[in-house]
């Protein structure tokens, strides 16, 4: 637009900006600009040291390759062992089929009395369970075992550093010694991580069960996906209960309820606190610390686990206090530990199947007497501590039976064991002059009388292939014509060869193998003075049939067997006693002339005050045996002593230290019994009468005076006639 006047030619330009609008800020700006600066900033510059560069980029690749291996390693473990406890938790069989798995059997025996006095075989005494379990013993397993068990998942990593770092403090590797086991692990390694018992791959259970609890690290392995089965499958109190119930804990007991049973005789549901620690202290080393091998030792053990308990507060002051104060002690049976030789016995001569094979429990009612085994025991001991020199290692064997052949008590040695040497039936020795009674028994069935004269002199016999032969007595002294009762009563040899001579080896051997004697026996003539093997069992039990009146007898000691949980019996005997071998009234007349060995004879130091006994004495060649059997109206006892090595006895006769064990035994063993008179027959002797003559022959001598005939000469002649001539 044009203008007039003196601004005709300035220009003005137009203002476009709108009044509102604001310049901006120039500090604003400036900021602005800094902080674009920074973001437009270069990355740091890289090393220029190439070295630097190399290690760096090394040390990235590592971390990523072990990075990727670890958690790919990690993820592949895990996988398996899910698996692995997936596969565990499927096969495991339900609770009922865990808490007795034994492939063997028990055997439990009871005495006269109903009382049990043996086990052999492993025992399960019944099922018990956490919940009913004396909450002492309960505490006390996990005190002792697994401290944290209610509260780990099966594995304790705690528990097994702990063990590592014990291990090694003691010298040892690691994973050699103790285990940091949890009770889980331990009740995998006793299923054996489900393997079960192929006794076509073992050779017994016991070889079974050491590889179970071989501790290698592959075994420990394998123990962790079924410890986790395990924890899946079942509550803590069910893995308890299937410990409790499996746990081996020494003596043949399998489960706290046997040993329970078998050490302190009652229930473990009614255990104390120091029984409890007792019992669990076995867990660690059961053989070792059994209260039946060494009570000491076990109490001492049981103290530990009495102060772990009071750590952990299972005990109160009292409690604890008490528990150290009276410990656990055995239960009378337990301590006893009577009957070990009758046991074994049983075992050996009962059914395989109920016995030493059995896969069944057995319940086995015997004829066993605690109080004649006490008296048997302690005869024994007597005669060794007053009469027998210190350090001797004479050996000593001893059986009392009844009539029937019920075997009461037998000692098998002076230190027996479980399962060893038993010298009442095992050992098979020489019975010498103990055989002779068999040799009269067999006189007397075939005529002879107790007051036949027979010849004590020198004899002599030739035996085809063994040429002369001369029997001798052991005093080496002859004594003429004496009766077959004096014979017997001082065990004269010459007499008994001529009277199996006369009667025949064969009709002696005949009675001594129907009485139960059937060994093989000597063939030539010394079969009469006892030249043939036999134990003691059998040599007392041919006794017991003089005593029950001529019958043979069968020893037994098994009155009845059933299965545990059965009443009725498979298996009852009331009696032993066979068919008859000689009639009543020779054994009844034989019976009274073994009563005279004792009041007249080699036997005297047997003589029991106000009781009638029978009995005979017995001495090998060389004194390598000496035996002394015997019976009254009420028992039959036979002792024998020796040397296992077959070696002579100093000094010793079987009317000598077996006579005395004979008495002692008695004397105790008939206490409190009344007096019996013996089944026996006493013979008349014969009288010699003068023959009566008229008076118109008193005056002639008779045809013995005529001949020149002496009396003597005319008794040995009738002798000859009737046992042949020297």
């Amino acid at each position: 637009m044009a203008s007039s006047g003196g601004n005709k030619g300035k220009l003005t330009a137009d203002r476009r900006a709108p009044r509102s609008a604001k310049p901006a800020k120039p500090r604003a700006s400036a900021r602005s600009g800094q902080t674009s600066a920074r973001k437009a900033a270069p990355a740091k510059r890289k090393s220029r040291n190439i070295v630097v560069r190399f290690i760096s980029a090394t040390v990235a690749l590592v971390w990523r390759i072990i990075w990727g291996v670890t958690w790919r390693f990690g993820a592949t473990v895990a996988m398996l062992l899910f698996l692995a406890s997936a596969y565990y938790y499927m096969i495991m069989p339900p609770l009922g089929d865990l808490l007795d798995a034994r492939a063997r059997g028990s055997v439990t025996m009871t005495d006269t009395n109903g009382n049990v006095f043996a086990w052999r075989g492993e025992t399960f005494g019944g099922i018990i369970t956490a919940d009913t379990v004396s909450p002492h013993l309960k505490n006390a397993i996990i005190a002792t075992e697994d401290r944290r068990f209610y509260s780990h998942l099966g594995v304790s990593p705690r528990g097994i550093a702990g063990a590592i770092r014990t291990n090694l403090q003691s010298g040892r590797s690691g994973f050699s010694g103790a285990g940091g086991s949890t009770i889980t692990q331990q009740v995998a390694k006793l299923l054996c991580l489900g393997v079960p018992f192929d006794p076509d791959a073992w050779s017994s259970e016991a070889a079974y069960e050491a590889d179970c609890r071989r501790g290698t690290i592959w075994r420990k392995i394998k123990e962790l996906p079924f410890a986790f089965a395990l924890e899946a499958k079942f509550s803590k109190d069910e893995i308890l209960t299937i410990y409790m119930n499996r746990a081996f804990l020494g003596a043949g007991a399998r489960g706290f309820e046997a040993a329970a049973q078998r050490y302190f005789g009652r229930s473990a549901n009614e255990v104390g606190p120091a029984e409890g620690a007792m019992l669990a202290g076995l867990l660690v080393a059961p053989s070792l610390y059994a209260p039946t091998r060494n009570l000491a030792r076990a109490q001492a053990r049981a103290n530990v686990v009495i102060g772990l308990m009071q750590e952990q507060g299972y005990l109160t002051d009292y409690e604890f206090a008490e528990a150290r104060s009276y410990p656990a002690t055995l239960s009378s049976s337990a301590e006893a530990q009577r009957g070990i030789s009758f046991a074994d016995w049983l075992m050996q001569s009962g059914p395989a199947y109920l016995t030493r094979d059995t896969t069944e429990d057995v319940m086995m009612r015997t004829t066993f007497d605690p109080r004649i085994q006490t008296a048997a025991e302690e005869a024994v001991a007597h005669v060794f501590d007053t009469r027998v020199r210190d350090g001797s290692e004479a050996e000593v064997a001893v059986v009392v039976m009844s009539a029937d052949g019920a075997v009461r008590g037998m000692v098998g040695g002076r230190a027996a064991s479980v399962g060893g040497f038993n010298r009442a039936t095992q050992a098979m020795r020489q019975t010498g002059s103990a055989f002779k009674p068999f040799l009269f028994a067999a006189a007397l069935e075939n005529g002879f009388e107790p007051f036949d004269i027979v010849e004590d002199a020198p004899l002599t016999i030739n035996t085809p292939g063994s040429g002369a032969w001369s029997p001798r007595n052991y005093d080496n002294e002859f004594r003429g014509f004496v009766t077959l009762t004096e014979a017997l009563a001082r065990s004269l040899n010459t007499p008994a060869v001529r009277i199996s001579e006369a009667m025949g080896r064969e009709r002696v051997r005949e009675v001594a193998n129907q009485f139960g004697l059937h060994s093989d026996l000597a063939e030539g003539p010394a079969l009469a003075l006892g030249a043939s093997e036999s134990n003691l069992l059998e040599m007392t039990a041919a006794y017991a049939g003089i005593l029950n009146g001529g019958s043979a007898v069968r020893p037994y000691g098994i009155e009845q067997l059933r299965l545990l949980q059965e009443a009725a019996p498979l298996f009852e005997a009331r009696s032993g006693i066979g068919d008859r071998v000689i009639s009543e009234r020779s054994a009844q007349v034989l019976t009274w002339m073994m009563t005279q060995v004792i009041a007249d004879g080699t036997g005297g130091r047997a003589r029991l005050d106000g009781r009638q006994a029978a009995a005979k004495t017995g001495t090998t060649q060389a004194a390598r045996d000496a035996w002394f059997i015997g019976f009254t109206a009420d028992y039959v006892t036979g002792v024998w002593m020796g040397y296992d090595d077959n070696s002579p006895l100093q000094g010793v006769t079987g009317g000598g230290l077996p006579a005395d064990i004979w008495r002692e035994t008695m004397v105790r063993v008939h206490q409190g019994l009344p007096s019996r008179p013996l089944p026996m027959i006493e013979p008349q002797r014969p009288v010699l009468e003068a023959p009566q003559s008229s008076p118109s022959q008193s005056s002639q001598p008779s045809s013995a005076q005529s001949s020149g005939t002496s009396l003597e000469d005319t008794i040995r002649g009738v002798l000859g006639s009737i046992f042949g001539g020297n």
